[in-house]
Order: C-alpha cells, then sequence, then structure tokens
C-alpha cells in the first residue's frame, strides 16, 4: 500500500509540473528539470507524464519509465492521401518514437483525430498557410495507460473511439485505449506481440479503429435529429399578428416556438406536424407555412435568412408532416442521450433507438424514457447496455420492446409490470432463463428469444397462451422432447435451428395436434420421427445427419430436407396436399412410391443422388412444374403418354444415351431443359408436323455427343432465347437454321470442331452473347453489325484477320481474342476497338535469346472470368510465372459477390504484401497471416462495408533448403478453393469458410453472438465467416486466413483455382478430368467457366489453371546443345500485343502479370500496331554460335554479376529482346556531401557519376534489355572481368546480374539487386502510366529520352520520379550523325562505368579517353567484352 501511496503521489506530482511548463519552453529548447522533453522539430510537441523521465532519451528506456504511465503527445503535420479520411504523416515515424518502442512490446502509439470528420482538403490541393494542422495528435503510451491519465495530461475531457468508419462511442475513463488496439489486432489474427506494436503504430489502422479527442460533429446527423435557430416567426393566418424572432426548433414529431432568451424555462409553443402540412408561401422569400392537423390546427410562419436554412427545413419539415404514425427514428447516431427537445413531443408513439450508446443514468438516459405517455413502441436493441434497463418496465403503454443484443444475462421480475406488451425480442443476449413473471403477459405473442443461453425450453412458455411461435435458434438446446410440445398447447411454429440438437423423443402416445412448421435445420440429429405431429405442414431439417425420416402425411405441404444420409422417406398416409420436396443431396437409390400418388406435387427435387430411374408415373404427373433429377445414375428418361404441364427439367450429370422422343411435343409447357454432360447423340423433334408448338426458352446440351445434324431439330425452338450446345462434336451449324432462331440472345458454340460462324448469324437481332472458343474459327464473324451485341469470346480458335464494319456498336462491352496465335490488327482495327471497355488479346512473343539468361519456369498457366447475370464483372485473377525474379510464382483469385472494388484492390495489392513480409519471415503460417491481413487493413475505406473472398498459392523452394524440392504454400479466407491434380486424383488445399459447410466457424459465430438468418447468413449479409473486408461485421467476421502447405513432386500435374460458383457446379474430380482432357491451361480454365455456365450457374465464375512441370529433383534445365550446331540469326521483330501473355511470365511483374484486358480508356494510338503487328527492330546476325544452356535454380552457369562468364557452360552471344510492354524506371541518386551512399558506410566501386553513385533501377517485367557478351579479346579483359566477384559482403551491393543498354556512348548499368527489388514490387508498373480498373497498366503516349533522364537523375537530391515508357520502335535512342556533338557535350563528365570493368588504378573520376574523340554513335570496343561487330548499332528499347 504505501508503494503504491508513493507512486501515485510521483504521478500527481509530474502532472502538475507538466502542467506548469510555460508556453515558450514547450514550444523549443531542452525542458531540463521540468519533466518535459521537446523535440526540437518545429511542427512537434512532445509532453511527458511520470518519473524517471527527465534525464533525456536514455531515462525514456530505463526502468523507471517502463513502470510508469509515460505519456507523448506529438502533434503532426499531416497530408490527405486519395480518399477523404484516408490520412497518412508528412513526416517519418522519427527516433524519438523509435526508441520509445524499443524493448518493451507493452508500449505503442495511439493517433487521436479532432472533432472535424472528414475535413475536405483545400481546392488548390496545397497547404494555404505554415501553421501545421493539429487534426491528428500522436500519442506515445503504454497498454496500462486508461483514458482518464490521457484526459488528464492533455487537460482533455474525454476520448472517443470509432470502429470501422461507423458509430463513435465515448471510451470509460477506466479503459486502455492502446491496449484495445492490441486487443483488436489479436483478434484480426495477429500473434506476434512485436508485429501486433508495429501494427497499432501504422496510421492505416484508422480505417478499422480510430479515436478522437472530441466527439467529431456531424452536420448531417445533427440536421436529422435536430434543427434549430433564430427566425422571423408570425402566429396565424391573419394579419393580426405581427413577425417576432423567436427560436425555433424542429425536433422529432413537432415545432417549437421559444423565447430567444429563454427556450426550455420560457412560454413555449408546439406545433404537432405529423399528418399537417408544411408550405412554400410564395408572397415572401424563403418562408414556409407549418400547419398541424385535425380541427384544432394552428398555423406559423417562419421566414428563414437563408436559402440553405429554406431548402434544409422543408425537407425535414415534409418527412413529418407525410408520416402516418408519430415515429421518430434515431438509430445509428451514436447517441448517448436523448434530444431535450424531443421529450416535448408528446405525441411520439414510436421510437427508434437502436445502434446507439444510450447511458442509463443522467438526463436523457434511458431513465427518462417514461416521460414519453403514449410510447407503443421502443426499440434499444444494439446499445451494449449490459443489463435490462428496468426503467423501461414503468411505460405501461408499451404494445412492442426490442432489447435485442444488449449483453443481457438476466430478465428483472418488474417485466411482468407491462400488461399491453404484445412483442418482445430479446434475441442475441447471454439468457439462460426467464423470470415466472414473464407468464403474466397474457397478451404477449410474440416471444424472440434466438442465439441466447438456453439449454431447454423455458416452461414459462406454458402460461403464455398468446405466444403462436417458438422462436429458439441459436440456443444450446441438444435435445427435444415432444411432450414439452404437446404441453405447449399454443404453439405453431417451432424454430429450433442451429442448436446441437441429437434427438428428438417421441415416446408419447398423444400426438402433437397444434404445430404446423417446424425448423430443426443445422442441427446433429440422425433420425427423426415425428409421425405423433399429425398436422406439420413445413419441414425444415436440411444439413443434420439423417438416415431415416418418418413422418405424417395428413397435412404435408412442403418437405426440405437436403444434404442429409437419407436412403429412403416414411410418409403416411400419402400427402395429397404436398406440393414442394427437397430431397436432394442424400443417398436415395429408388423414389418411394408414395410420392408418384402425390396428387398435387409441384416441384421434386433429387439431385445429387444415387438414382437410376425416374417412375413414368411420376413424369406423367398433372401436378408437377419442376423436376430436377440431375447428378443421378439415369440411362432413361420414360416416354411421356400424354400432355403434361411440366415447366423446367434438369437431368445433367446422367447417363442418358437419348431422350423421349414425345418429350417436346407432350410437354408444351416446358421452358427450361438442362441435358448436359450426357451422352446424347441426337435430340427429339419439336413436333410431329411441320409447324411446332413449343415454348422451350432454355436450353442446355453441353457436354454430349451431338453433332451437326442437331441444327435441324433446334429449329422448331423459335422462342429460344439461350442456347448453349458447347463440347459436342459440332463439325458445322447450318446456316438456314440458325436464321429461323431470331429471339436468340445467348449462344454457346465452345469446344466443337466449327470452322466458321454462319453468316445467317446477322438475322439473330436480339443477339448479345456469342461464345465460341475452342474451335477452328479462321474467319471473324458477321456479328459486329448485330445491335444488342454485348460479349463475344472467340479466343483458341485460328483466326487470321477481322473484317470490320465502319463503326461498332454502342452495346458491345467485351471482347476476347486470346489464343488465336495468327491474328493481325492493324492500326484501323485497333481504333475501332479503343471503345470497347474490356479488349482481350494475346501477347504475341517468342523463345528468345534472352530467355537464356534465366531459368525457365517448371510451370504455366492459363485463366478464364466469365460474367453472371448481374453483367458485372466481381472476379479477379492474380497470376506470376516469375514471381520476385526467381524460379517462384504467385497465383490468387479473388471473388467479391456483388462488388467489383475489393477484388481488383487485392489483385493490385496482394502480390506486393506477400513480397513485403517474405522478408521479414520465412515460416509459412506466419507471412501467409500477415498478408491477409496486411491485405485486410490496406483495403482502408472500401473495406469497410465490402469484402470478398481469397485465395493465394506461392509456390517456392524451403527458405532452409533453396536447392531442393518445391513447396505450395495455400491461404485462403471465403469459399474460393484450390485443388491439386497428383496422381490423376483430385487433393483440395483450402478451407471452405461458409457457414453451412464448416462446423467450428459456425459455432464460433454464434458464441459471439451473431444473428444468423434462415438463409445462414451472418446479419443477413454474407455466409462466409472470414473474408478480407466487411470489417463492420467484426468479430463475426475475420480475415484471418487457412494456412497449408504440400511439398510438390513429380506426380503433381496441375493445379486449379476457382471461385464459389465454379466448385458449386463442378466437382472437384470432374474439373480434374476436364484439365487432363485438354491440357493447354488456357483452353481448360475456359472450358471449366464454360461447363460452370451450362450447368446452371448465374453468379460470376473464375478458373485459374496452372500446369506444373515438377521433375524429381525440382531441377528445369535444359540438355546442352553442341557448341557446333548452327544457330540462326535472331528474329528481326517480336510482335507484342497490349497484354501480357501467360507463356512470357520471365518478365512478368508479381502484381500484373496475369492481366490480359484492355481498357476502353486506351486510345489506338498508345497502342500502335503492337498487337499482331511486326516492331521493326533489326538485329545484326550473331552468326554461328553455341547456344547457351537453359540453366535452373540447382544447377546455375557461372556468371559474373548475371554476364556468362566466356569459357563456361553456355557461352554465346546474347542479342537483344524488343519487348514493349507497361513499364516503369526509377532513377535515385543518394548520396551525401563526402560522397558516400546515403545506404552505404564505404565508398562503392561501380556506377560514377560526377563523382557521386547513380543508381538506375528498372522494372524488368516492363521490358529487359540484354548485353551481348562475347569471349574476351585480350587477357586484361578477362581480368577485368573477373573483378566483379571481388566486390562482396558489402561493397558492391547488388550484383546478381547486370543489363546494360548501348545507347551512343552512354553506358547505363543496371545491377540485378536493384531490378529485383523493383520486381519484388509488383506495384511499380502503377507508377505512371493509365491504370486499368482490373490492376492493369498501359503505358502513356509520351516516350522519354532516356539520356535526358539520366542527366537529371543526379541532380535529384532525395526520392525517386519516374519516365514513361517508350511506344514505338522509332522511339529508340538513336541519335543521329548530325547531333552527336550536342550529346557528347551533355554527357561529358557523366561518364557512366559498369561495376567491375575499371582496374584497381582507375580513379573515380575516370573518363574514358577513348569518348574524347569522333566515333560513330556505337560504344568503344574496350568498354565491353566481345567484338566489335556484336557491339556495333547496339540500340535497344528500354522502355523506361
Amino acid at each position: 500500500m504505501a508503494m503504491e501511496e508513493e507512486e501515485e503521489k510521483k504521478k500527481k506530482t509530474a502532472a502538475g509540473s507538466a502542467a506548469k511548463i510555460p508556453a515558450d519552453t514547450k514550444k523549443g529548447g531542452d525542458g531540463g528539470e521540468s519533466g518535459a522533453c521537446i523535440d526540437r522539430q518545429p511542427d512537434t510537441v512532445v509532453r511527458q507524464a511520470g518519473p524517471n523521465l527527465t534525464a533525456g532519451r536514455g531515462s525514456r528506456s530505463g526502468p523507471g519509465a517502463h513502470s510508469a504511465t509515460g505519456i507523448r503527445v506529438l502533434k503532426r503535420n499531416m497530408k490527405r492521401n486519395g480518399s477523404r479520411s484516408c490520412v497518412t504523416r508528412k513526416t517519418r515515424f522519427g527516433s524519438r518514437e523509435r526508441d520509445w518502442l524499443k524493448g518493451d512490446t507493452q508500449r505503442g502509439c495511439v493517433c487521436l483525430y479532432g472533432g472535424t470528420v472528414d475535413p475536405q482538403p483545400s481546392a488548390s490541393g496545397a497547404q494555404t498557410t505554415s501553421t501545421p494542422q493539429t487534426d491528428l495528435q500522436l500519442v506515445l503510451c503504454s497498454t496500462r495507460t486508461t483514458v482518464e491519465e490521457l484526459c488528464i495530461q492533455r487537460n482533455g475531457q474525454g476520448l472517443y473511439v470509432q470502429l470501422h468508419g461507423d458509430l463513435i462511442r465515448r471510451l470509460d475513463p477506466a479503459e486502455r485505449p492502446l491496449q484495445m488496439v492490441y486487443d483488436y489486432l489479436t483478434s484480426m489474427g495477429y500473434s506476434d506481440p512485436v508485429r501486433v506494436q508495429h501494427e497499432a503504430a501504422n496510421s492505416d489502422l484508422s480505417c478499422l479503429i480510430r479515436f478522437y479527442s472530441e466527439r467529431p460533429v456531424n452536420p448531417d446527423q445533427q440536421e436529422r435529429t435536430l434543427l434549430k435557430g433564430v427566425f422571423s416567426v408570425r402566429k396565424g393566418k391573419t394579419q393580426l399578428h405581427k413577425w417576432a424572432e423567436r427560436q425555433v426548433i424542429l425536433c422529432g414529431t413537432c415545432l417549437i416556438v421559444a423565447s430567444v432568451k429563454d427556450s426550455l424555462a420560457g412560454k413555449m409553443h408546439i406545433l404537432p406536424l405529423v399528418g399537417g402540412k408544411v408550405e412554400e408561401v410564395k408572397r415572401r422569400q424563403h418562408c414556409l407555412m407549418f400547419s398541424s392537423a385535425g380541427s384544432q390546427a394552428q398555423t406559423y410562419f417562419v421566414n428563414f435568412d437563408t436559402l440553405a436554412d429554406y431548402q434544409r427545413w422543408h425537407r425535414q419539415a415534409s418527412k413529418v408532416v407525410s408520416q402516418t404514425v408519430s415515429l421518430v427514428d434515431l438509430s445509428c447516431y451514436s447517441l448517448e442521450t436523448v434530444p431535450e427537445y424531443l421529450f416535448y413531443c408528446q405525441d411520439i408513439t414510436h421510437l427508434n433507438l437502436r445502434h446507439n450508446f444510450m447511458s442509463l443514468q443522467g438526463p436523457g438516459s434511458l431513465l427518462n424514457l417514461p416521460r414519453f405517455s403514449q410510447l407503443k413502441s421502443l426499440n434499444i436493441s444494439h446499445n451494449r447496455l449490459g443489463v435490462f434497463p428496468e426503467c423501461v418496465c414503468e411505460i405501461l403503454t408499451l404494445t412492442e420492446l426490442n432489447l435485442s443484443c444488449n449483453n443481457l444475462h438476466n430478465i428483472p421480475v418488474q417485466i411482468g409490470n407491462l400488461q399491453s406488451l404484445q412483442t418482445l425480442s430479446l434475441d442475441g443476449n447471454h439468457l439462460n432463463s426467464l423470470p415466472e413473471e414473464l407468464g403474466g403477459l397474457f397478451q404477449l405473442n410474440s416471444l424472440g428469444l434466438s442465439f441466447n443461453n438456453f439449454s431447454h425450453i423455458p416452461a414459462v412458455l406454458e402460461r403464455l397462451s398468446a405466444v403462436d411461435k417458438l422462436a429458439m435458434a441459436g440456443n444450446q438446446v441438444d435435445s427435444l422432447e415432444l411432450s414439452t410440445l404437446v404441453r405447449m398447447s399454443h404453439l405453431r411454429n417451432v424454430d429450433l435451428r442451429l442448436n446441437g440438437l441429437r434427438w428428438v423423443k417421441s415416446d408419447i402416445l398423444e400426438p402433437v395436434t397444434q404445430v404446423t412448421q417446424l425448423d430443426l435445420r443445422d442441427n446433429c440429429l440422425g433420425s427423426l420421427e415425428l409421425s405423433s405431429v399429425c398436422n406439420l405442414e413445413t419441414l425444415h431439417c436440411q444439413r443434420n445427419q439423417l438416415e431415416t425420416l418418418t413422418l405424417s402425411g395428413f397435412t404435408l405441404r412442403m418437405l426440405h430436407a437436403s444434404s442429409n444420409r437419407l436412403s429412403t422417406v416414411n410418409i403416411y398416409p400419402v400427402p395429397n396436399q404436398l406440393t414442394h420436396m427437397d430431397l436432394s443431396q442424400n443417398l436415395l437409390e429408388y423414389l418411394p412410391d408414395w410420392v408418384c400418388d402425390c396428387r398435387k406435387i409441384e416441384m421434386l427435387d433429387v439431385t445429387h443422388n444415387l438414382l437410376f430411374e425416374v417412375p413414368s408415373r411420376l413424369l406423367n404427373s398433372l401436378s408437377l412444374r419442376k423436376l430436377l433429377v440431375g447428378n443421378n445414375r439415369l440411362q432413361r428418361v420414360p416416354d411421356l403418354l400424354d400432355h403434361v404441364p411440366l415447366e423446367a427439367l434438369d437431368l445433367q450429370h446422367n447417363k442418358l444415351a437419348e431422350l423421349p422422343d414425345s418429350l417436346f411435343y407432350k410437354a408444351l409447357n416446358l421452358k427450361y431443359l438442362n441435358a448436359s454432360a450426357n451422352a446424347l447423340e441426337s435430340i427429339p423433334p419439336s413436333s410431329q408436323s411441320e409447324e411446332s408448338l413449343s415454348t422451350l426458352q432454355e436450353l442446355y446440351l453441353t457436354g454430349n455427343n451431338l453433332n451437326e445434324n442437331c441444327g435441324a431439330v433446334l429449329v422448331g425452338h423459335q422462342n429460344l432465347r439461350i442456347l448453349h450446345i458447347a463440347h459436342n462434336q459440332l463439325l458445322s451449324f447450318p446456316a438456314s437454321k440458325l436464321s429461323k432462331l431470331e429471339l436468340l440472345e445467348e449462344l454457346n458454340l465452345s469446344g466443337n470442331k466449327l470452322k466458321a460462324i454462319p453468316s445467317t448469324v446477322s438475322s439473330c437481332k436480339r443477339l448479345h452473347t456469342l461464345i465460341a472458343h475452342s474451335n477452328h474459327i479462321t474467319v471473324f464473324p458477321d456479328i459486329l453489325n448485330l445491335p444488342e451485341i454485348k460479349l463475344v469470346d472467340l479466343s483458341c480458335n485460328e483466326l487470321t484477320e477481322i473484317q470490320l464494319p465502319d463503326s461498332l456498336p454502342a452495346t458491345l462491352q467485351e471482347l476476347d481474342l486470346t489464343g488465336n496465335s495468327s491474328l493481325t490488327l492493324e492500326n484501323k482495327t485497333l481504333n475501332l476497338f479503343s471503345n470497347i471497355t474490356t479488349l482481350k488479346l494475346d501477347q504475341k512473343s517468342s523463345v528468345t535469346p534472352g530467355d537464356s539468361l534465366t531459368s525457365p519456369t517448371p510451370w504455366n498457366h492459363g485463366y478464364s472470368e466469365m460474367r453472371g447475370q448481374r453483367n458485372k464483372l466481381c472476379v479477379s485473377v492474380l497470376a506470376v510465372d516469375r514471381f520476385r525474379d526467381s524460379v517462384e510464382a504467385c497465383y490468387g483469385i479473388f471473388d467479391g459477390d456483388r462488388n467489383e472494388e475489393v477484388p481488383r484492390l487485392l489483385q493490385c495489392t496482394m502480390g506486393d504484401v506477400l513480397c513485403e513480409e517474405l522478408q521479414h519471415s520465412s515460416v509459412d503460417t506466419v507471412y501467409m497471416c500477415n498478408t491477409f491481413l496486411t491485405s485486410h487493413r490496406k483495403l482502408g475505406m472500401a473495406g469497410q462495408k465490402l469484402g470478398a473472398s481469397a485465395l493465394l498459392c506461392y509456390i517456392h523452394h524451403e527458405s532452409s533448403d533453396p536447392a531442393g524440392h518445391f513447396r505450395l504454400t495455400v491461404a485462403n479466407v471465403g469459399t474460393c478453393q484450390a485443388v491439386l491434380c497428383r496422381d490423376g486424383r483430385p487433393v483440395q488445399l483450402s478451407k471452405n469458410y461458409s457457414l453451412e459447410n464448416c462446423t467450428e466457424e459456425m459455432e464460433r459465430v454464434k458464441h459471439s453472438k451473431a444473428i444468423i438468418t434462415e438463409d445462414n447468413k451472418v446479419s443477413g449479409v454474407t455466409c462466409c465467416s472470414r473474408l478480407l473486408g466487411c470489417s463492420y461485421l467484426s468479430p463475426w467476421v475475420l480475415p484471418k486466413p487457412w494456412v497449408c502447405t504440400e511439398p510438390l513432386c513429380s506426380q503433381d500435374e496441375f493445379l486449379i483455382l476457382g471461385n464459389r460458383a465454379l466448385f458449386e457446379r463442378v466437382t472437384y474430380e470432374e474439373a480434374v478430368r476436364t484439365v487432363q482432357a485438354v491440357r493447354d491451361p488456357h483452353a481448360a480454365a475456359k472450358k471449366l467457366c464454360t461447363l460452370a455456365q451450362s450447368y446452371g450457374c448465374k453468379d460470376n465464375i473464375g478458373a485459374l489453371v496452372v500446369s506444373l512441370h515438377i521433375s524429381e529433383d525440382s531441377c528445369t534445365c535444359e540438355p546442352p546443345v553442341s557448341a557446333t550446331e548452327p544457330r540462326g540469326s535472331p528474329p528481326a521483330s517480336v510482335p507484342v500485343s497490349v497484354t501480357p501473355c501467360p507463356s512470357d511470365s520471365a518478365n512478368l511483374s508479381s502484381s500484373s502479370g496475369v492481366i490480359t484486358e484492355f481498357s476502353s480508356e486506351t486510345s489506338a494510338s498508345e497502342v500502335g500496331s503492337e498487337a499482331g503487328s511486326t516492331a521493326s527492330d533489326e538485329h545484326p546476325s550473331s552468326g554461328i554460335a553455341a547456344r547457351p544452356e537453359r540453366r535452373c535454380s540447382l544447377h546455375p552457369a557461372t556468371a559474373l554479376c548475371g554476364i556468362m562468364v566466356p569459357g563456361s557452360a553456355g557461352t554465346g552471344t546474347h542479342p537483344g529482346v524488343f519487348q514493349r510492354q507497361p513499364s516503369c524506371a526509377t532513377f535515385s541518386s543518394n548520396h551525401s556531401d563526402n560522397g558516400l551512399d546515403s545506404d552505404d558506410e564505404v565508398p562503392l566501386e561501380g556506377v560514377i557519376s560526377n563523382g557521386s553513385k547513380l543508381e538506375v533501377e528498372v522494372d524488368i517485367h516492363c521490358c529487359a534489355f540484354q548485353l551481348r557478351s562475347g569471349p574476351p579479346e585480350s587477357p586484361k579483359e578477362l581480368n577485368l572481368e573477373n573483378r566483379g566477384s571481388d566486390y562482396r559482403n558489402g561493397k558492391v551491393r547488388r550484383q546478381n546480374s547486370v543489363v546494360v543498354s548501348a545507347t551512343n556512348g552512354c553506358l547505363l548499368a543496371v545491377c540485378g539487386r536493384e531490378i529485383g527489388d523493383l520486381k519484388k514490387s509488383p506495384s511499380t508498373s502503377s507508377l505512371f502510366g493509365k491504370k486499368l480498373s482490373n490492376g492493369s497498366v498501359v503505358a502513356p503516349e509520351d516516350s522519354h529520352n532516356l539520356i535526358e533522364v539520366a542527366l537529371e537523375a543526379p541532380k535529384k537530391k532525395s526520392g525517386y520520379f519516374t519516365a514513361p515508357a517508350q511506344q514505338d520502335p522509332e522511339d529508340q535512342l538513336i541519335v543521329p550523325p548530325s547531333l552527336e556533338q550536342e550529346v557528347r557535350e551533355q554527357l561529358k563528365g557523366q561518364t557512366t562505368l559498369l561495376p567491375g570493368l575499371s582496374t584497381p588504378s582507375t580513379p573515380t573520376t575516370l573518363k574514358d579517353p577513348s569518348w574524347d574523340h569522333s566515333q560513330p554513335p556505337a560504344f568503344a570496343s574496350n568498354l565491353v567484352p566481345g567484338p566489335a561487330a556484336i557491339v556495333q548499332q547496339e540500340v535497344y528499347d528500354t522502355a523506361l
């Protein structure tokens, strides 16, 4: 006790001394003995409280600082970045802050924001004054620091916290802000205390959790809760009353006119507005007339000063007068008290205070609610009350009370006072019992007890005779005794889903006659015997473990029993009232006889069973309208004997060789037929005569053995809107037949053997989607003149040219021409395509000599995305075959369900985050988990309300054994799945985080008291328990991923990544068989999406297929070729299209490598003739030379900084590569006055320019320029090359490889690690150019002169700048002889040499004498090893 008292005295003394510091002392200088340590930065104010904090920096890390509270407040200059609420520090996290955090993970910082909500930046974008902004204070404290201590130190009144940009709550004095942040990060998934401390100091975290030093002011919220002002007022319609200034208040349902001096105590006039009217007074400007309703109506005229006031009052008053009841909605306003003026509205009958933080004591608290004398309905749910507010039991007029989600543990006995109560909602609390007094509420007819802790049905319900529904979902009732329901004879509807029920006891003789609806879904029932529930009408028992089901059929109307283990269903007597029955996903081998006897059956779903036949009596039923028997073992379908009312028939995934001949002319109402994935060789005729009465609108025949003869039969279905006949054996489609399908809207002919689309397709004026990929089409069809065409997919064909009309339809949104290797597009064609939203083209590339410098990757990929019925693509794919500039790969898929923003953000940033996390940890579970959590934070404001499923795959070597076998690390949240094909069998690598498929996640969400709706969605929003984004659903929905690592072996054939929509329709086994049959990854991904659509999927579909070629020892070396083998000259041109190609993965960056969409934002001039055209770069033939070997990471060739050393294996020339891709360049000149690099302690021997180091970083994803090396001409040159191996251990930081561009005497050296650093940052390509919505980059139009850029680099003191890419071959750096002298003068004194090429005696300012005399625009032969013929005219496009 004595120690505690002494400690308390020290705190008070320190706080007092800090408060007495003069203002001039706080602004600058050293605090000395005053107890304050002053930061010398002009924009920083630092305060410290507590003992042992006066000795400077050393004392802060001492024992005294550790034991004391230690509060430091730093006010920072801020700048706005992007969105309105995203703030970043303008200055770095300084040394003082770092010292504070060192050595103690319980220390950290809290960012305190001011009371202004989302201030708008100035129009000019720059600060207009030199005064620092003080809307953010950086408070350094510890996890033991309380709100009270912070307020005393800052002389503040309180602190407020805001989660996910939502409600704002006042913190209690005893709460600890930093500990709250740590707890929040821990609940997200962070486990390392040091990482938690690091994340807590990140300003981006403010989008998830933010602290305010005062309550933020939201003008819009104030307007909706209270309008107040002093205006000129006149009472009555006559002129007897004069205009006078009065205080006017519009609050709730009334207009209050009061005295200006004392509005609360003086005389007050209250005008009820509900049912009244508000009108504009035209005789006066900005004047409104307010009138109440009824015969005793009163009128007030109010003249406003400004138009803004007039419009604001008119808008709010119009809402009030339009109400039919006296309702006041104050939900989601972060209120702690009810506005005082609201209590004067005595006509209020309905008050909604949901989602606030209402207090239980004080003025305006819940204690004052009984002042509303006519209140009937009160909603105070989601208010974190903790205890039942007994004051509401005094509002005897209440008929409806909602106290859901308030952490209530018991109900007081005073609840019996509310004799008028009819509806009581207590869902989402911690109740396990009810008071007996509740049984006295005889008018109570609705009682909500869902998601509490009840282990049995409360006995008090027996006395509540008016309650007809037992709502107890999400409790802990493990058994149900039907005798209990017998005693509660008033119950009609029983909801016991999600309770963990294990058995239902029916050992009674007395029947349960009153229950008509019973919901037992998502429990653990193994058998269910409900024959004693004789009046049951609706039963839900999905997702149990039922093997037997016995029911009474007297009154049964609807039966839902899917996802069980049923082999039979016993219902007696025959349910003649049954209209709807779902028995899908069970083990039925036959349908019971009673099913055929049902007289009113309309819908029957028995998909995913083991049925061998469909009874003829069932198919000929006169009541059946919808029959779903897909995914069974049917071999035939019985004939139709008479006309039937069947409207929908699903026969997919069976073993049918034919359909009944009478199907179409006996089922004249049939509008939907899906017979995909069968063995059909023909389809029945549409009629018996030439005139067809068919009403068929949707026909799916994908995956059969149909040939071109089926076209003659299809013509009879003239009402057909959707036709899928993909992956059959069609050699052609009759032109005359296609022209008669005039109502056709969607046509899928993919995966056939078509050589052309009939020209008569132009007769289908309503056609908006044509999908015909994976055929042999050579001529572009005549479809671009159709008025409603939106999507055309002709990928993986043999197109050579495109004949286009003069203009394209404005409706065309997507055109896919990938996989057409012979296609050539001219400038005119590209100009026409420039208005298409999404244009997909190939990157035309061939195996170039540049590939020999890098090892080939033992994998390649292809992907496909298809829009759903919403016509909005919400799926994004990330694919990088060469990740982090090594033999690694990164693949991902992101599904936003209904939003496209979050998937695009993840596509563009997640590769960057993974690169960064790999530098901090080599443990797979750590870096993968942190990658997901950091990406979740980086979503910012977009991730507050929106979210996405995400899956990320990383192929790599074990960090402890870089030369060992490859390993595959997979992490996912949500419903995106990954499947590995090993020995021809699927291996699931991911976890499905949907509530229906993950029992432990369901229990976790239930335990956190989330409300799970009947469709198994958290708060009715999402079926996933883990997502990136949707942070407002925390802690129910978390971003922590499932992580799995699998060693790869030679038996692993390929990897399939897909979203929920894909694997809901295509099983893992079928997906593996499909890819095995196709092999080409791109075509396989296309086929998977096509199959899912044909199987009935209406949502967005995404599929990514990665083909693996892993050898026994993970070696990817290419066998050596004889040195005498003749080698042809390099290609004169490498045609490149506007998009990266999956096969050319060596130059892909980690986030944009997958992007193949070309936006309409990019003009044709930016693309030029690159798509399918040839570049004009010509490179001299290198003659006969040895072909370099391809080497893998396990057996690298002998090299010097990436340049092949003469005499080693793989010696040869390396012609330059012209590759035009989106690119970026970053030049850095970080040097100090003493000639040292800012990051090094000793001068670097290497690239020299004017005595300072010039760093040139190039993203070789965009374009690599290679050095042609040859055998040295002299031993001296060989020695110069070998010197490169001497610069190690800090002398040369980057020496993995050297990339050289010879440009008329200017030699730029780009070291390998600089390249690797940029390749590790996939988003580098977005530093300039046009960034498309899906993350791809299109370079700008203007090109830069590389020489000018290099000259400017040393002049830049710090930071980075970028130069846009060069677009056209004619933009290369070829200097005419007439300008050579001028260029030489500019370059004088700025010679750049390769590291390792200078002799030991060469000073750092050495200037090559060969540059002093006139030469042609080429390097002197002694600068670069190799013959002069090789160096002569070596000009490459660097694409910087």
